[in-house]
């Protein structure tokens, strides 16, 4: 009933074609409400853990997925007005102060995510029945009305295709079946993932001359995204931050964000269907897009070739060059904490 409820709400929003301010019927917190739900909690973790990360196996079956540890720490957000292909919402520069967190090592792939929206029920009955009951409670996405990889391949490649609002229902399946709460980066922890350390254009430095190295990108992705990792990592371990396939934020995209964002763990709450900030650059960007401190926007155009009538919730017919990365805060938020931040994210 939600979901008809929801998709009732889109359809409207969409024939008066004012989507962009279609408000959330949810009270939204208050900023600071909003990133006291970022913070550190007590660990409560399933996961097999090392000092540099861990390796999280889905239970009930042998797929798994490497998350490596980002330190917290402070770094200045957003770009120098010096900075070739620089646009106005990277700024103004802002010193931010982030918890410490773990990230995935790859984007997420097709093998984990379609054990979600091909409703594999039967995989996760031997589970406890707590877990069992929750997770067959979480609605599951309408099957994709085409090949959400458009023949760019599967096994070993990202995800992509699926809304923020897919994204998020699966982090909560994901952490429901692992234990562990999974969500996605904030703005600020994508790119000081994607930052390392450095405060060049790229975490590789300034040039655009060893690009071909560390990123999947229009001038030599032939037309189509490749396997995660198979290009160099950057100064944290990290694959594929520049290009390849975008990623998903938790943040409504907002121009002048820097300007009013806490500098504590910032989180722009979304309000909004669209715009929503995705981040990274793709395989069909140009190179300047691959930026540490580029920001875009989502909007209806993701969507234009669906046929359908409401538009899909799940998933965006035009938008196979965007995807996720996991972010899994290093100190876990209580349940309710967790039920909050669902409730928040999902409308519930």
């Amino acid at each position: 009933m939600k979901i008809q409820i929801r998709a009732t709400i889109l359809f409207i929003c969409l024939l008066g074609a004012v989507l962009q301010a279609c408000k959330s019927t949810k009270t939204v917190p208050d900023q600071q409400t909003a990133n006291e739900m970022l913070r550190e909690k007590p660990v409560d973790s399933l996961s097999t853990r090392s000092s540099e990360g861990y390796t999280e196996t889905v239970p009930a079956t042998e797929i798994s997925f490497d998350m490596v540890a980002v330190p917290g720490g402070s770094f200045v957000m957003g770009s120098p007005e010096s900075e070739a292909n620089r646009k106005s919402d990277e700024g103004p520069q802002k010193e931010i102060e982030l918890d410490s967190f773990y990230m995935g090592k790859y984007e997420m792939t097709w093998d984990v995510f379609e054990l979600f929206f091909k409703q594999n029920k039967e995989i996760f009955v031997k589970l406890d029945d707590d877990r069992v009951m929750k997770i067959d409670a979480i609605t599951r996405p309408s099957p994709p009305y085409e090949d959400p990889s458009y023949g760019m391949g599967k096994d070993g490649f990202p995800a992509v295709s699926m809304s923020a609002y897919s994204t998020l229902v699966f982090c909560k399946w994901l952490s429901t079946v692992t234990g562990k709460f999974y969500r996605l980066p904030t703005e600020a922890e994508w790119e000081y993932a994607a930052r390392a350390g450095t405060e060049t254009a790229f975490s590789f430095g300034d040039s655009v001359d060893d690009i071909d190295a560390y990123a999947v990108y229009y001038k030599n992705s032939d037309n189509k995204y490749a396997k995660v990792g198979s290009k160099k990592p950057n100064p944290w371990g990290l694959y594929d931050m520049h290009g390849n396939a975008a990623e998903w934020t938790l943040d409504e995209y907002k121009e002048d964000a820097y300007a009013t964002t806490e500098s504590k763990n910032p989180w722009v709450t979304p309000t909004v269907i669209h715009p929503r900030s995705y981040r990274g650059g793709s395989w069909d960007d140009d190179a300047d897009k691959l930026r540490s401190a580029v920001r875009t926007a989502s909007s209806l155009k993701q969507q234009k070739r669906d046929p359908q009538i409401p538009k899909s919730f799940w998933w965006f017919t035009d938008s196979n060059y965007v995807g996720f990365r996991l972010m899994s805060p290093k100190k876990q938020p209580t349940p309710e904490e967790q039920k909050k931040f669902w409730q928040m994210v999902l409308d519930e």
